[in-house]
């Protein structure tokens, strides 16, 4: 079987010599099996300049061009794909022929696709005129330029007819790529094609007449980029990093390394084998791993006793890993990467402490860290697998100590959280033990060295005395005699053993009221206590106390003294508002609503009495009504001219005894006009009640 494109190339032979393959695309009928040293197809190749230093290579390794373009078969293959690709390089020229292996079927089928009508259309139409066979042409070829790939032929002839090619590389962009001979239908390139780039042009082919208008077409022209290993492998999803467990078993997989490869990837070209070139470091294996050369898998293939972490050089491992393509032929491409990968810890090493026993000093009272406990542990130090975790299992009662890891170097960090009294005990002895944050592996355990003892002295130091209780509380009268006994203190001093006087005195006492006996601590008063005074809170007063002792140097202890004061009616209810306004003609004569206050606690305060100063005369001016127990309205019983008044009234709490506060509320009638209120002569014109009264009483006699 011999393809129409080789047919469409034929006329191409009585051109001027064109570099390169003379025929570049092949179809032959696939054997049951091609046969050792069986002859395929001559290949015909000419650089026009007598091929010295012609060299062929073949896409599979499994055929060979001979010196004389015979395409041979190196041994019985049943399958060989559905393509093969002859690339062919002299000192002047370089050419890629592709031959096609198709079954017998698929002979027919190329010439009856070209050739077979329309039936789409509803009027029946003869095979078209235009014989237009796809065009394979190789990507990278030099120049020169235009180059003949390829030609369309009209089954008819017709004068002044024309070829017109159209599409994506001619008219469209990218413009100018292509172009045809308009006469002969000889099809040209221009310029070096990239397939990665573009890998397929569908152009149209159409013939026009005299006149410009399509007399035939258009017909469809495709045109195939051939594939050349013009791109190496590109390992593009780095940085590549591994882990594995140290002690894995042999065979594990790491991690995998997968390259790309731009070519054709129905080709060797972009077909990839993977190998380990380089290994740093070389210990304890210079072949640490194995990395598959199709899938690129990464694997262990030492025992797992030499990935053992803690006796390698580095945890870390690099490998240089190279791709190459071509199926990893010696002519492919290729491209490197770095796998790093990480040997990870486990826990097969207990932490252990560095001596069976520790030694502390703390005086008494005092809290925080008191010594350091320092462990070894083999294990890496950034995992949970070294760090540790430390409990006290003996001699911790009360709770007096508690122990912290320092998380950067891994010390136990014994702290004093209650202070101690030496009193009690001078010494105290501590088991402690460590472990990891991570378990055991199985086959390990913690033995006697995971294990540590803490003796601690404990350092005599003289503290303060101490009140019993703190706070003190008390209950008091106000106002009770100056000299009046308020409590007794008393303090005593832990440290028993030494047998010290203790001396009282007053450290805070806000207001002045209170002194305190040196010696038997006794408090009495030396001013009268008011429980209205601004140093009392809540009924509340406060004081401090110290108890200082005869230790050299005297340590002191400071108590609270609390003194509630219970009331006692002394002080008088007030009046508010003292001043009031009023219309000289006013309709509504309710002139002010008073309230009544007391700084006195109740039963001493509220209800109140309220009172009118005793109103002579024969006509009474005001008049006082109660609304509730803590306010009462004063009321006008007739209108009065414009002046000032002065209007006594008395308050009366309800204490036993009562107190009683008379207060003068200044009531100012004023003339109002618009809604504006003028008491300016009032203002100047006081009057009294008693003035009033008089005038009524001139009145009546003038009458």
């Amino acid at each position: 079987f011999v393809s129409p494109q080789v047919l469409l190339l034929a006329c191409a032979e009585d051109l001027e010599c064109v570099p390169g393959f003379q025929q570049k695309v092949f179809y032959i009928e696939k054997p049951f099996e091609f046969t050792e040293d069986q002859l395929v197809l001559n290949l015909k190749f000419d650089d026009c300049k007598g091929n010295n230093k012609l060299n062929f290579e073949v896409s599979n390794p499994d055929f060979t061009v001979e010196g004389d373009g015979s395409l041979v078969a190196l041994k019985n293959i049943s399958e060989v794909g559905r393509a093969l690709f002859v690339h062919a390089r002299s000192e002047h020229a370089e050419d890629m022929a592709e031959i096609f292996i198709v079954g017998a079927d698929e002979n027919q089928g190329a010439l009856k696709e070209i050739l077979k009508p329309e039936s789409n259309s509803a009027i029946p139409r003869q095979k078209r005129a235009i014989l237009a066979t796809p065009i394979l042409i190789p990507e990278n070829q030099r120049p020169p330029f235009p180059r003949l790939v390829g030609k369309v032929i009209r089954s008819e002839v017709t004068e002044g007819a024309k070829f017109r090619l159209s599409g994506k590389g001619v008219d469209q962009d990218p413009k100018g790529i292509f172009r045809i001979n308009e006469i002969t239908g000889d099809v040209s390139v221009t310029r070096t094609l990239d397939r990665e780039a573009i890998a397929n042009y569908e152009l149209e082919v159409e013939v026009t007449g005299l006149s410009g208008k399509t007399i035939d077409g258009p017909v469809r022209l495709d045109i195939s980029v051939i594939d050349q290993n013009d791109n190496r492998p590109m390992f593009k999803e780095g940085p590549y990093v591994g882990h594995v467990m140290e002690g894995s078993a042999t065979g594990t997989t790491v991690m995998r390394m997968a390259a790309f490869d731009a070519d054709d990837a129905s080709t060797d070209n972009a077909l990839l084998r993977y190998n380990i070139l380089k290994q740093t470091p070389t210990k304890p294996s210079p072949n640490m791993f194995y990395i598959d050369p199709e899938k690129g898998d990464i694997v262990t293939v030492v025992p797992p006793l030499l990935l053992d972490r803690e006796t390698m050089e580095s945890p870390k491992y690099e490998l240089v890993i190279e791709a190459k393509d071509m199926g990893g032929l010696d002519v492919g491409l290729t491209g490197t990467a770095t796998a790093t990968i990480l040997i990870d810890d486990k826990n097969d090493h207990p932490p252990e402490f560095t001596k069976k026993e520790f030694q502390a000093t703390v005086k008494e009272g005092v809290t925080g860290v008191i010594v350091n406990l320092t462990v070894g542990d083999r294990d890496d130090p950034v995992t949970g697998a070294w760090r540790a975790v430390y409990t006290i299992i003996n001699g911790n009662p009360g709770q007096s100590f508690e122990i912290h890891t320092n998380p950067q170097t891994n010390e136990g960090m014994l702290s004093v959280v209650k202070p101690l009294d030496y009193e009690i005990s001078a010494f105290h002895t501590l088991l402690i033990k460590v472990e990891n944050e991570d378990p055991l592996i199985p086959d390990i355990a913690y033995g006697p060295s995971s294990t540590a003892t803490v003796q601690i002295t404990v350092e005599d130091v003289n503290e303060g005395p101490v009140f019993h209780p703190n706070p003190m509380r008390v209950t008091k009268q106000e106002n009770i005699p100056v000299g009046s006994a308020v409590l007794t203190v008393n303090a005593t001093d832990p440290d028993t053993l030494q047998h010290q006087t203790i001396r009282y005195s007053v450290s805070k006492d806000p207001a002045g009221w209170l002194e305190i006996h040196p010696t038997n601590g006794t408090i009495g008063t030396t001013a009268v206590l008011d429980r209205e005074s601004p140093f009392v809170q809540d009924n509340v007063y406060t004081a401090l106390l110290l108890a200082i002792d005869s230790g050299n140097p005297p340590a002191t202890g400071t108590g609270t003294l609390h003194i509630t004061l219970e009331d006692v009616n002394d002080n008088v209810p007030s009046l508010y508002p003292t001043l009031a306004k009023v219309c000289d003609d006013a309709k509504d004569l309710r002139v002010v609503v008073l309230g009544a206050s007391d700084k006195d606690l109740h039963p001493n305060t509220d209800p109140f009495k309220f009172e009118l100063s005793k109103q002579s005369g024969p006509e009474k001016l005001w008049r006082i009504n109660k609304l509730n127990s803590t306010h009462a309205q004063v009321i006008l019983l007739q209108n009065l001219k414009k002046a000032n008044y002065n209007i006594p009234i008395s308050v009366t709490d309800s204490g036993k005894p009562p107190l009683t506060n008379t207060t003068e509320l200044k009531l100012q009638v004023c003339t109002c006009k618009k809604s504006k209120m003028d008491c300016s002569a009032s203002d100047a014109l006081p009057v009294s009640l008693s003035l009033v009264l008089l005038l009524a009483l001139l009145s009546v006699f003038c009458e």
